[in-house]
This record gives structure tokens, sequence and C-alpha cells, in this order.
């Protein structure tokens, strides 16, 4: 499953970076970071990743929480989506 993560920094940036550091080097089981954006507008960041279930992807976003706050979205391709029309 593919999911992308709205992010909010809850600390200064450099902060953030620490925890995100930790975070990235102690993935949950099954978790692939596609790619990661920092952002301006509402949000700091977006996370787009893939995890093999939406429990596995809370766990992301509880380890990430120390220093940031996360809106996750559950996607799906536009193949997948163009599939659904048929």
């Amino acid at each position: 499953m593919f999911f992308i993560a709205l992010i909010k920094f809850k600390k200064k940036a450099r902060d953030v970076v620490e925890v995100g550091k930790k975070v990235m080097q102690n993935l949950p089981e099954g978790v692939k970071i596609i790619s990661t954006y920092w952002t301006l507008g509402e949000y700091d960041a977006v996370w787009i990743y893939e995890a093999p279930n939406e429990k596995v992807a809370i766990k992301l976003g509880i380890e990430a929480g120390e220093a940031m706050q996360t809106q996750t979205l559950v996607a799906i391709t536009r193949d997948e989506a163009m599939k659904l029309l048929e």
C-alpha cells in the first residue's frame, strides 16, 4: 500500500532533522520510503512511502510523533484508479 504523510514540524527544523534521521534508520519492518520533500505552505514536509498495511503506517507515524505531527493519506496509482472506472 502507498501512503502520503503531510507533516507539520513541532520542533525547530534542526531538531526535526535529528529525529528524522533516527526514524529513517529504524523504519518499521516493510516500510520503504519512496521520497521526501520539504515544502512551503500549510505543511513543512511530505513523505511518500510504501507499507504492507495501515498498522505499519501508523507505527511509522507514532515513531515520528516526537518532532512532527502527521496527516496520512492512503494512495493508489492513477492506473489503479482508472481500472476502478472500467
